[in-house]
């Protein structure tokens, strides 16, 4: 007969399971359907409206800001970041957390070159942007930032238990979204292609936790009134 306690953890671990499988073929379905709409060359209204909307706010000093989360997407900030997390993860022997945020990086980049090119969609055509070669959809510095700091903050709920990891997915949401927002300020990136690098990657997240087993570590949302902190084990949500 299977204990009350290993039962309870066992219908919350088969309920992260289903819940995280329906976000992904949500994300999926809802990523397939743009793609298929910006395939097809469809103009979307919220395109027509956002990119205008956002650089009506112009100003020398919003420029500053925009351009300063912007850079946050970008290799020149994810890559030394990284690097040092890399080293800081490895001194204390996490090399599965490491394996973790390596993968999920070098995913997501793999998506950008893949993607690119199959849907091919123009950059907005505005004065105000400087001429980028690639293509437009999915936004890459979207991705970058919702993988790599989502990825990070998964490891952070591994390590530090649930208050840090929720602190830290609640700024990595502000971030990516803040990305998101500056890559259509800047003229640079339509709303859907901003919509579709989250749920690219959203989705990458959540395969890439997979083949990691990562779960939530349940035994961290047991009531504060027992006094006891275990230990993550092996449901941590990113492999230590």
């Amino acid at each position: 007969m299977v204990a009350p306690g290993t039962a309870r953890e066992l219908g919350l671990a088969t309920a992260t399971v289903v819940i995280g499988f329906a976000i992904l073929t949500a994300c999926l379905v809802v990523f397939g359907s743009l793609a298929r709409d910006i395939q097809a060359k469809d103009v979307f209204v919220m395109d027509a409206w956002a990119t205008p909307y956002l650089h009506g706010l112009a100003s020398p000093a919003m420029d500053t800001v925009m351009n300063a989360f912007t850079t946050l997407g970008t290799a020149f900030v994810i890559v030394p970041a990284l690097v040092i997390l890399g080293a800081l993860l490895l001194r204390a022997r996490r090399v599965r957390s490491v394996a973790f945020l390596v993968a999920a990086v070098l995913g997501s980049l793999v998506l950008q070159l893949v993607l690119k090119p199959v849907f091919a969609r123009p950059r907005p055509d505005v004065p105000y942007a400087h001429l980028v070669s690639d293509y437009s959809f999915p936004s890459g510095h979207t991705l970058s930032a919702v993988v790599f700091y989502g990825a990070l903050a998964l490891v952070v709920w591994s390590l530090f238990g649930r208050r840090a990891g929720l602190s830290t997915i609640a700024a990595a949401a502000i971030i990516a979204l803040a990305v998101g927002i500056s890559r259509i300020y800047l003229g640079y990136h339509f709303l859907t292609d901003v919509l579709g690098a989250m749920l690219a990657g959203i989705a990458w997240l959540l395969i890439v936790g997979a083949a990691f087993r990562a779960r939530p570590t349940w035994r961290r949302w047991r009531s504060r009134s027992t006094g006891v902190r275990q230990s993550a084990g092996p449901g941590a949500m990113a492999p230590r």
